[in-house]
């Protein structure tokens, strides 16, 4: 029997074509409705990453934000990623990435008592091969993009970072989400078009502007499953589908992911060139101070 492990997730750009009130409110929206799917259906479980879409929940609904501490503790919730936000992965520094890293997890773990394996940047335009060695010392094993350059097709492989560290990825087949209505045809898809595989991973969920699950396609999935006896459909959290196989026997990879859409690049270059100029400085003060 094949298993296909089912990842729900929800996007969300909280300050991408729209102000921050609006991602907030999307963020809360999405959060409260997968809370409720997470205490209505046996064996849901939702991901969501970003400490700050839950600091957000957290000042703006508290009563929320007690029930997802809740559901986390008991394994319907998975704190997924554990970073800050998903930032861009090819022009920060690294320090910058680094404390993307501290300041998610330190939040994570007084909060909810957890610290993730897994990291995760689904909608990143490509990601350096410095990451590696990162997120290995920060305490993760493995890393899941959708967006991985045309050469590196979607699949599992051991990535090689530059000092030799080594992570388990994965890059996702279909992206990240699904329409809502279709996710049942995404998950079949994915299985039946790797039929050489005995485990298939699926990301699913309405996302770019938050949604997560609906019940449409919670009760699609639920169908699909009693139809095909040939399949066990199993919600996951993101580390999940890292314990079914062991590093060694993946192909290794030793480059950086992309290039990937390279005129996103200059996307929120305002913010870029800001933050750019903030690292020079800092750096130019730890060398004064030193």
């Amino acid at each position: 029997m094949k298993k296909v492990f089912m990842l729900c997730n929800a996007h969300i750009d909280p300050v991408w074509l729209w102000t921050w009130p609006e991602g907030a409110a999307e963020a809360l929206s999405t959060f409260r409705v997968a809370a409720d799917f997470c205490e209505r259906f046996d064996g849901f479980v939702f991901n969501h990453n970003e400490s700050l879409l839950y600091e957000w929940v957290e000042e703006h609904e508290p009563a929320l934000f007690a029930r997802i501490q809740a559901l986390v503790r008991a394994g319907k919730w998975n704190v997924m990623g554990g970073w800050y936000i998903q930032p861009d992965c090819n022009l920060p520094c690294g320090e910058s990435i680094t404390r993307q890293i501290r300041i998610g997890r330190e939040y994570f773990l007084k909060k909810f008592g957890v610290a993730p394996s897994t990291a995760i940047n689904f909608d990143s335009f490509g990601h350096s091969r410095g990451l590696v060695q990162i997120m290995a010392k920060a305490g993760y094993d493995s890393y899941i993009c959708c967006r991985a350059g045309k050469k590196l097709p979607h699949g599992d492989y051991r990535w090689r970072g530059f000092d030799g560290s080594e992570l388990k990825l994965h890059v996702s087949q279909e992206m990240y989400g699904s329409l809502k209505g279709d996710a049942a045809n995404k998950i079949l898809r994915i299985a039946d078009s790797n039929p050489e595989k005995s485990d298939v991973f699926a990301l699913w969920g309405i996302g770019d502007h938050g949604g997560g699950a609906s019940e449409p396609d919670l009760e699609a999935i639920a169908a699909l499953a009693a139809e095909r006896k040939d399949l066990q459909l199993i919600h996951v959290a993101a580390e999940d589908y890292f314990k079914t196989f062991d590093k060694k026997s993946l192909p290794l990879v030793e480059r950086s992911l992309g290039p990937v859409m390279q005129g996103c690049y200059t996307s929120m270059a305002q913010i870029k060139q800001a933050h750019r100029s903030v690292e020079c400085r800092l750096s130019r003060c730890e060398k004064m101070l030193a």
